[in-house]
C-alpha cells in the first residue's frame, strides 16, 4: 500500500528552485539596491560616519549580504566610482583622433554634464572632494580610475589639435586640467549655490571652449 505524501511536500513548477539566470538577475538587482543604498547612505552622512548596518536596512536586505558582493566599506565606495564615474570616462578614452576637435570635446563635456553632473552621479564626486583628505587610499582610488585616465585622454587629444592647429594655446597640452575646470566649477556651484543662483552649465562649458579654440591674435 502506497502512502500519500503529506500536503505540501515536494517541489510544484510553480515552486520550483530558480534556474541560474534567475539567480544571476535577483543577484544584480539586489546589487544594485545595495549599491543605491550606499550612494544615500554615504551622501546623507559621510564615508566615516556611514554604516553597513544603515545601508544594508535602506536596501532591504540583511547585513551579512553586503559581504557577499563587497568586502567592506571600501570596497563599496569604490565600487560606486567604478559603476557611476568609469563608464563616462571611458567614453572620451575611446574618441577617435579624427574630426574636428571643438566638436568632440563640447560633446563630452554636455554628455558628463547631463549625464554625471545632473544626476546623483555628482555626489560620488563631491564625496571624494569632501573625504578625499581624510581618507587619502579614496582620493587615491578615484585619482587613479577616473582623474588621471581622463586627462591623459584629454592630453592626447590636445595635443593633436596643437599640431593640427585647432587650437593655440599649447599651454593646454601641458595643463588639460584647463578644459575642463568649467566642470568642477559647475559641480561646486550646483551643490552649494544652485538653489539661488542657478547655473547653465553647458552653456558656460560652452563659453569655455569658445575662449580656449578661438583664433588668436597674430603676434
Amino acid at each position: 500500500m502506497t502512502t500519500p505524501k503529506p500536503a505540501g511536500t515536494g517541489r510544484t513548477r510553480r515552486q520550483r528552485a530558480p534556474d541560474g539566470a534567475e539567480r544571476t538577475e535577483k543577484g544584480a538587482a539586489r546589487r544594485a539596491a545595495i549599491l543605491d543604498a550606499a550612494l544615500d547612505e554615504f551622501a546623507a552622512r559621510g564615508f566615516a560616519s556611514a554604516r553597513l548596518d544603515d545601508v544594508a536596512r535602506r536596501a532591504g536586505v540583511a547585513k551579512g549580504t553586503i559581504y557577499l558582493y563587497f568586502k567592506d566599506k571600501q570596497a563599496l565606495f569604490e565600487e560606486l566610482v567604478r559603476t557611476n564615474l568609469v563608464p563616462h570616462i571611458a567614453a572620451i578614452e575611446a574618441m577617435p583622433a579624427e574630426g574636428p576637435l571643438r566638436a568632440r570635446v563640447e560633446a563630452f563635456a554636455e554628455h558628463f554634464v547631463r549625464e554625471v553632473l545632473m544626476t546623483r552621479r555628482a555626489d560620488v564626486i563631491r564625496l571624494v572632494l569632501a573625504e578625499g583628505p581624510r581618507f587619502p587610499a579614496l582620493a587615491e582610488f578615484h585619482y587613479r580610475e577616473v582623474v588621471q585616465r581622463a586627462l591623459t585622454a584629454l592630453q592626447r587629444l590636445i595635443q593633436i589639435g596643437v599640431e593640427r592647429g585647432e587650437i593655440r594655446h599649447e599651454a593646454l597640452a601641458r595643463f588639460p586640467q584647463l578644459v575642463m575646470a568649467p566642470i568642477m566649477m559647475g559641480l561646486i556651484w550646483t551643490g552649494l549655490f544652485n538653489r539661488f543662483a542657478p547655473l547653465d552649465v553647458a552653456a558656460m562649458m560652452r563659453a569655455h571652449l569658445d575662449m580656449l579654440f578661438a583664433p588668436g591674435r597674430e603676434p
